[in-house]
């Protein structure tokens, strides 16, 4: 549910993986969030955040704090340029 929250906001190059009960959600280069135990889990700087994982939304707005714009991959082309 994260990871549609954060679609919804413009970060849609994130990358989840599931296993031995808990979800790993790769963010941008420098946010990776995981969620275990029924809570959100990440850094931002020195600090660890918890959030409940039943609040997808409130989880998106804290992230977008520090993360205000969604990392955009460097492929060399400007937004004007078309691709055929």
């Amino acid at each position: 549910m994260l990871r549609y929250a954060l679609h919804r906001q413009g970060f849609t190059h994130t990358y989840q993986s599931n296993g031995n009960g808990m979800s790993v959600l790769s963010v941008s280069t420098d946010l990776t969030v995981w969620c275990r135990n029924g809570s959100f889990v990440w850094h931002e700087d020195e600090f660890l955040i918890t959030h409940p994982s039943d609040d997808p939304d409130g989880a998106t707005r804290l992230i977008m704090r520090h993360h205000r714009t969604p990392e955009r991959p460097d492929d060399g082309l400007s937004p004007e340029t078309p691709c055929d």
